[in-house]
């Protein structure tokens, strides 16, 4: 049995649902051609990850779309915020039996397939890993027990996030490793050349 879970959470792609702040700026049709070459680079990372891949859609499951269900095994998203919605997801990841999972978005351009192994190895020696966003979130958490009081009171989609995750692992005296801050892609600000390039 596989003993590392990969949980990655994705919105569903439709117009005027994704890259809402990004949308303000640029539109709604292009911020969805943004989402989706963010799924893709999300797609081709992970699949290579040595690890189960469990898939979270915010609202329901796509059989026909680009992620096999060969290579991804399928859910929704449940809960009422995204920190109940994690913690069903990391719940429903270690009842399959493992004991390393990390969940990650879709929305850094700079996450790679190394880094996300590097934070399985990591996992050997601390009891959290956290990917800090230069935006203040996080792109990458990790843990060996779903860990409820790192996802209760936060503020999310704000720059504190992932500061009070620290304190909350400080406060319940575990180990944490802390990753290289890489950027999420949320404001026209976030856009890279390559990025640009595809609204032109």
């Amino acid at each position: 049995m596989m003993d590392k879970v990969l949980i990655i959470f994705i919105k569903n792609p439709i117009s005027g649902k994704v890259k809402t702040r990004l949308a303000k700026d640029i539109g709604d049709e292009n911020a969805l051609k943004i989402y989706n070459h963010l799924l893709t680079h999300t797609r081709q990372v992970t699949s290579l990850v040595n690890a189960n891949r469990l898939l979270f859609y915010t609202d329901s499951i796509s059989l026909q779309d680009e992620w096999p269900e060969t290579d991804f095994q399928k859910h929704v998203q449940q809960g009422n915020d995204l920190g109940k919605r994690m913690i069903n997801a990391f719940q429903a990841s270690f009842s399959q039996g493992n004991n390393q999972s990390i969940i990650i978005g879709s929305d850094c351009m700079d996450l790679s397939t190394k880094l996300i192994e590097k934070a399985y190895l990591k996992l050997d020696n601390h009891d959290f890993v956290i990917g800090p966003a230069k935006d203040g979130g996080y792109y990458l958490l990790g843990m060996k027990y779903t860990e409820a009081k790192l996802f209760l009171n936060k503020n999310w989609s704000t720059h504190t996030v992932a500061a009070d995750t620290l304190k909350d692992i400080n406060a319940i005296n575990k180990t944490c490793y802390i990753l290289p801050p890489l950027s999420d892609i949320d404001t026209i600000e976030d856009l890279t050349t390559d990025l640009k390039n595809l609204i032109k």
